[in-house]
């Protein structure tokens, strides 16, 4: 079977757009010049949270009409874990304790999973790496052996790298900080355009086929066991924060972009490319309470990547995001914390 490789200038296009968006994923940013009626930043205070959290990167092989599509999901962990935040620099420690993860039923998923949100003065930037291996079919008994059981897949694995960055065209009045990461507090209801770009690569692979034998003839793209894609364009969208009270809140967020994607779809006939215009999203949701000293809220951060196959005029969906639900409070630190703290001070100075 030959080799699968990409046009030179795939490569290149990845290599610059990585280093156009680089420079807003390191040092985390003071707030200038925000509007303070619309929301408070707390510079010199520690967020310290209790949280849990459960990651995950699923994938759909679409149906011909009529046929159900196949999704892959992992059975990843509900975490939990503790964390700070000082100004835009978070640490999370989380573990998926045994006692609240009984389920068995839908096989084992191993998992490296590295997702960094990060809200700089005026930008919303995330990237990706995440490594999976381990998926079952939903729902249960779908090419399974019985109607009470799931499907599963210990060899199947997905990789995604990627990163996304948004300039926050409202940084004075809208904060993304609030919601998201429970360091600020938006105390009237703000909204802003979202103008910026992104670029993804990603595989899904298996020993053998994807689709199940048992179902083989009712999917085109049977036979195939090695999807890789590479998509990267610009994007537009909109974050709204709602307000209540000044403590209550629910944020949504989405941005749509329309990516240029390369694939390469690989099988029992060998390979096959595509090139095709895909229209991707990427989202967020909160909602809860927040104030100048505590916040309980929950959020959703997720992305959706169709990716266009040369076996079929449906797209495959890559699917990655993460659920949380956290408590946190914001602290002044004492003298022993302000020490090691002032050296990220004299950084962003």
């Amino acid at each position: 079977m030959k080799k699968i490789s990409y046009p030179p200038f795939v490569y290149v296009a990845f290599i610059l757009l990585c280093l156009l968006l680089h420079p807003f994923t390191g040092a985390a940013q003071y707030r200038h010049g925000n509007d303070t009626s619309y929301y408070v930043t707390y510079p010199g205070m520690l967020t310290m949270r209790f949280y849990f959290s459960q990651k995950y990167v699923a994938f759909t092989i679409p149906g011909a009409a009529g046929t159900k599509d196949l999704q892959y999901r992992p059975n990843t962990t509900l975490n939990m874990g503790v964390g700070a935040t000082y100004h835009n620099f978070s640490l999370n420690l989380a573990y998926g304790f045994g006692f609240i993860n009984q389920d068995k039923e839908k096989g084992k998923t191993k998992y490296l999973d590295l997702q960094g949100h990060f809200y700089p003065n005026k930008w919303a930037v995330d990237w990706f790496g995440e490594l999976y291996k381990g998926y079952y079919l939903h729902p249960k008994g779908l090419a399974a052996a019985s109607s009470n059981t799931y499907y599963t897949r210990p060899d199947a694995k997905v990789t995604l790298f990627g990163i996304a960055a948004y300039r926050v065209m409202n940084a004075a009045k809208f904060s993304y900080n609030a919601a998201i990461i429970q360091n600020e507090w938006q105390k009237k209801s703000a909204g802003s355009l979202l103008l910026g770009a992104e670029t993804y690569y990603g595989v899904m692979k298996a020993d053998s086929a994807w689709v199940p034998s048992a179902l083989k003839n009712n999917y085109a793209q049977a036979g195939i066991n090695n999807i890789k894609f590479f998509s990267f364009g610009p994007g537009v969208g909109y974050a709204y924060t709602l307000v209540v009270n000044q403590h209550f809140f629910v944020m949504g967020s989405l941005a749509l972009n329309l990516n240029l994607g390369f694939s390469t779809e690989t099988g029992t006939a060998g390979n096959s490319n595509k090139i095709a215009l895909n229209p991707e999203s990427v989202f967020r949701m909160a909602a809860g309470y927040n104030s100048s000293t505590w916040n309980l809220s929950a959020n959703w951060v997720g992305n959706r990547l169709p990716v266009r196959g040369a076996s079929s005029t449906n797209n495959y969906l890559v699917e990655t995001g993460n659920y949380r639900i956290i408590l946190a409070k914001k602290i002044m630190p004492g003298p022993k914390l302000k020490k090691p703290l002032s050296k990220i001070d004299r950084f962003l100075n």
